[in-house]
């Protein structure tokens, strides 16, 4: 591979000058910069990110640090960041907390604070006071998507306006007995996630005047195969049959559909399912949703990192900034049926 003399020879430049022109860092000319960047891709060279490191002090490279990696909604904010920071010229480092409290451990008291990353991406995790402080005393900035971390910038969704909304959407249809698929303990983890969720469907059922009954409230996992499970105690009740559900994930959703056609009940004209995440399998099995934009949550979150790391502009992001979402109607809600 040709080294930084080479391209220097070629370009007629010094190697510092050539250093300059391909780190954008620096007094250079563009005619200058031009021939050291003509002399480099003729050459086929690559700027090593160690020797850059040596320099800058940054490895240019960032710690993305997740709950859960097998969901998808974790995945699809990580390929939203990762290509943003890839636009960026930086790489990203997968780290997968679902082992639970010692590996926990091991990435905050170890990996991170080995200068392996600039900078911490935490994607729903709800990071300890201890946490936070050994990276802010590093000086490494972190961002933070899913809800407030005292002292570092944020990313978070009103978790109970979004269930407000697709609630408020079931009633404007006429339902008034409407179920709710909520999250188990295991899901309550980071943020309250699902006792946001609750609060907001219970306060939309409150202000059109309606108890919020136990018996429709059924907890899963976030998962198809929970949603399943809970939608088929839900629906199993002849007495007191919903009209409505309302599942916290699209995941839940999706399972609630496939147990009302084993239960035989036709999706929406005697059941209307509706759900939070637009699902990658959402449009396929028409559901109703409240869009959350997963892989722009990701991008947003590198675009205030770059501002953390690359300062000198005006600081345009507050402390913590909503994310947006939308009612998505499709096939899955209706009216109910009459009695």
């Amino acid at each position: 591979m040709p080294g930084i003399d080479e391209v220097a020879l070629l370009a007629g430049v010094s190697t510092a000058t050539v250093s300059r022109a391909l780190s954008g860092k620096g007094q250079v000319s563009v005619a200058t910069r031009e021939r050291v960047l003509h002399a480099a891709k003729s050459l086929g060279y690559v700027v090593s990110s160690n020797a850059s490191g040596l320099a800058t002090g940054r490895t240019r490279n960032v710690g993305v640090v997740i709950p859960f990696l097998r969901r998808w909604f974790y995945s699809s904010v990580i390929e939203g960041a990762e290509s943003s920071l890839l636009a960026n010229g930086y790489d990203l480092t997968l780290y997968n907390l679902s082992g639970g409290g010692e590996e926990r451990r091991s990435v905050f008291e170890h990996f991170l604070l080995r200068k392996r990353v600039d900078a911490v991406i935490a994607i729903s995790l709800e990071l300890t006071a201890s946490e936070t402080g050994r990276l802010l005393d590093l000086g490494k900035p972190i961002v933070g998507v899913g809800g407030p971390i005292p002292g570092v910038r944020t990313l978070s969704i009103d978790d109970v306006l979004v269930a407000r909304l697709a609630t408020e959407h079931l009633l404007s249809l006429g339902h008034t007995v409407i179920a709710h698929i909520g999250g188990d303990a295991e899901s309550e983890r980071d943020f309250h996630l699902p006792t946001n969720r609750r609060v907001g469907f219970e306060a939309a059922l409150a202000d059109a005047g309606l108890p919020s009954e136990p018996d429709l409230f059924e907890a899963a996992d976030f998962t198809m195969e929970g949603g399943y499970r809970a939608a088929k105690q839900l629906l199993g009740r002849p007495h007191r049959r919903p009209t409505a559900i309302f599942a916290a994930s699209d995941e839940m959703a999706i399972g609630a559909i496939l147990a009302a056609r084993d239960l035989g009940l036709h999706v929406p004209a005697e059941v209307s399912v509706i759900g939070v995440d637009d699902h990658e399998l959402a449009e396929f099995f028409g559901l109703t949703t409240i869009a959350q934009y997963p892989a722009l949550q990701g991008q947003m979150a590198v675009e205030i990192l770059m501002d953390e790391l690359h300062p000198g502009g005006e600081d345009r992001h507050a402390l913590n900034t909503p994310l947006p979402f939308d009612l998505v109607v499709r096939q899955t809600t209706t009216r109910p049926p009459p009695r």
